[in-house]
């Protein structure tokens, strides 16, 4: 089962200012495909990777949408919290079928989920490597948690190289190893699997790089940008280790859903910002379900 995510995440949309809901002065909502609209202008399509899916997944674009709950993953339990919220909307940063299917019957999990939408009237959209790689996404998010100034693209898109994958800067002061490790667990988000240390806790750095998600294959990047630290998630045991024995940038590894769960709150701000200059309203939601795989983390030995 999901835990509840123990970092701040809001129970109640992000819009602070009282809005008159009387029927002369209430704004109307925007519609589905406006909300698309505006998750591309947050995200914009041109900076998604060849292989990746970013888009409406369900729904129909002329329905009115006056609230949409924000996750990571397209998961059953998010689905139950937005039927439980009763959201007109579900915006994630994972597709629900990144690789395509032939069916969406209710005979597994995704089917499933499809059909309890489409029966709550919920539509869901995703921005994956949209959101990686846009000003003000994922990667923005965690390098501006962490304490990364002037954050530059990892990767820069070849269409506009002032976004991109990843993120690279320094600290507002070098500081160890150790300490460093010490600040980003407490501006990630908590899960069983926690964060992770690779290199030496003493040793000072300064430069850090970071990726939300999967960055095994950012590591040569990292380097070649003087990362002293890469901070990301999923690295696996041979290319840390091989990584590591050739020298720095250290390693901080986070969980997926950790890192990139970072950028759910300034996006939700976002929408709710573009829908208001539209004159329109929208509550935007953050989930407070972790979808982090691992439930429970033991020690091992004796």
């Amino acid at each position: 089962m999901s835990q509840p995510v123990i970092a701040s995440s809001p129970a109640e949309p992000l819009s602070a200012q009282a809005v008159d809901t009387s029927p002369d002065a209430s704004p109307a909502s925007p519609t589905v495909a406006d909300v698309v609209a505006m998750l591309r202008t947050a995200a914009p399509p041109e900076l998604a990777e060849s292989w990746d899916s970013n888009q409406l997944i369900c729904g129909d674009p002329a329905e009115s949408v006056g609230s949409v709950l924000l996750a990571v993953d397209p998961v059953t339990a998010v689905v139950e919290e937005a039927i439980e919220r009763g959201v007109d909307m579900v915006i994630t940063h994972h597709p629900l079928y990144l690789r395509g299917t032939d069916h969406v019957s209710a005979t597994d999990p995704k089917g499933r989920s499809v059909h309890r939408l489409i029966r709550a009237g919920i539509a869901l959209a995703n921005a994956h490597t949209t959101l990686d790689a846009a000003h003000g996404g994922v990667a923005a998010a965690l390098a501006a948690a962490v304490g990364v100034l002037s954050a530059v693209p990892l990767e820069p898109n070849p269409l506009d190289p002032t976004q991109g994958i990843g993120r690279v800067g320094t600290l507002q002061r070098p500081t160890r190893l150790r300490d460093l490790a010490a600040a980003v667990a407490v501006a990630l988000p908590d899960s069983a699997p926690g964060l992770l240390v690779g290199g030496d806790p003493e040793a000072t750095v300064e430069t850090v790089a970071v990726s939300g998600g999967a960055g095994d294959s950012l590591l040569a990047a990292a380097r070649n940008a003087g990362a002293d630290v890469f901070l990301t998630a999923d690295l696996r045991h041979h290319p840390a280790s091989e990584h590591l024995e050739a020298g720095r940038p250290y390693l901080l590894c986070g969980t997926h859903w950790a890192t990139e769960w970072v950028g759910l709150p300034p996006l939700a701000a976002r929408l709710e910002r573009a829908a208001a200059a539209d004159g329109r309203r929208l509550s935007a939601y953050v989930s407070e379900v972790v979808t982090d795989p691992w439930t429970l983390r033991l020690s091992t030995g004796l």
